[in-house]
């Protein structure tokens, strides 16, 4: 066998593994959608009541919009992020605690396959509670999308981005309790308090200044702009943030798997 035939092998064996390992993320994702997808929906269709109809026929316009064409992009957004980084925290968690995840590493998979179908997973599932949470939106208010390509891209790095974080929780967390405690008290402040409910304008300054250190802030800015064509932030410099904590999130996961940090134990 030549070294092409090698290296052609190599990859139809990593494109079948990955595909293995996407394929079971997205079958646990459908089997037990009454968990995954329904809760999601109903949390978001009671925002849209109590703070879009609500509390936002008393609110007025926002930034030149309705409250409700306001918000949505922003609840769009925390759900999005919510769900990839709690889909990848639990399943992971969940084979490291049942040792399937042993069985991954002695396997011939290279670790960015492994990462690679977990992250498509969790990806997949934060792009179907998207979807769904839009389809909702769109029974309260007029759903637009003047820039579509900002629109996906945003959601897909937001996904990624949070994903590999839920990866790395899980990673090391050494109980079920443990993966609960960063979604708590870590990922709900940054996206209540990352301009979803709100303008940033409205803010003094020591508290706007202090809110553009979220992370969150930016993706939900740059979703905004995606839906209603403004931001609080410039588009290039939410970008840049998006991509840096891709590429430093994935470096890091990457590293967890093959020193094998809190996986072997």
């Amino acid at each position: 066998m030549t070294a092409t035939d090698t290296g052609l092998s190599d990859r139809r064996r990593n494109w079948v593994a990955l595909i293995t390992v996407a394929r079971r993320e997205v079958m646990r994702i459908l089997r037990i959608w009454g968990q995954t997808l329904v809760p999601p929906a109903i949390t978001m269709t009671l925002y849209f009541l109590i703070f879009g109809r609500l509390i936002g026929a008393r609110v007025g316009d926002m930034g030149g919009f309705s409250y409700m064409d306001f918000i949505v992009p922003g609840l769009v957004m925390m759900s999005v992020i919510q769900n990839s980084y709690g889909n990848i925290s639990s399943s992971f968690f969940s084979a490291k605690f049942g040792r399937h995840v042993e069985e991954l590493l002695v396997s011939p998979m290279p670790n960015w396959v492994i990462l690679s179908g977990y992250v498509a997973g969790a990806v997949l599932r934060g792009l179907m509670v998207g979807v769904i949470v839009l389809i909702i939106a769109m029974f309260f208010t007029q759903v637009r999308m003047p820039h579509p390509l900002v629109t996906l891209s945003t959601v897909l790095l937001g996904t990624i981005i949070f994903s590999l974080a839920g990866f790395i929780n899980a990673a090391f967390a050494r109980k079920f309790d443990d993966i609960a405690i960063v979604p708590t008290f870590i990922l709900t402040p940054l996206t209540y308090l990352g301009g979803v409910f709100y303008s940033t304008k409205l803010l003094p300054g020591w508290a706007e200044t202090l809110t553009h250190a979220n992370p969150v802030f930016y993706m939900v800015n740059a979703f905004r702009y995606g839906l209603l064509g403004v931001s609080d932030v410039p588009l290039a410099m939410a970008y840049a943030l998006m991509l840096a904590f891709a590429v430093i999130l994935s470096t890091v996961a990457l590293w967890v798997l093959k020193r094998g940090s809190g996986l072997r134990n």
